[in-house]
């Protein structure tokens, strides 16, 4: 049962990653949604940026525990993304890259949000 649970909080890391790469994409269709996302990117940055630890990857070390494992080397990050996923020497452009999505995705979502309460998009709407 460790095994699968390990397996799903690894999972739910991906899925909370893209959230926080793409989630202020998200905040076009629902604009409230940007304050989850404000939430979870800032906690992205704050684990990467500081020693705190992150939860999800503390609750999959938990698991791989229970099943005889050693935490994730170096982190959930340097075990399944850095060199697999994202090739070495390209952390840094995938940094800028993402900073990038994420400010287009907020500008965007104030465009969006701005244009629905103006007088025109109502008139128009």
């Amino acid at each position: 049962m460790a095994g699968l649970l390990a397996t799903a909080t690894m999972v739910v890391h991906f899925a909370a990653l893209l959230y926080i790469g793409l989630g202020g994409f998200l905040a076009w269709r629902w604009p409230k949604s940007l304050f989850v996302h404000v939430f979870f990117a800032a906690w992205g940055v704050i684990v990467n940026v500081t020693s705190l630890p992150c939860p999800l990857t503390a609750l999959e070390n938990h698991f791989r525990a229970q099943q005889g494992l050693g935490d994730l080397p170096g982190g959930f990050n340097e075990y399944y993304v850095f060199g697999s996923i994202i090739p070495d020497g390209y952390v840094s452009v995938v940094a800028i890259v993402a900073v990038v999505l994420l400010l287009i995705s907020y500008v965007g979502a104030y465009l969006r949000w701005r244009h629905r309460k103006s007088p025109l998009a109502a008139a128009a709407g």
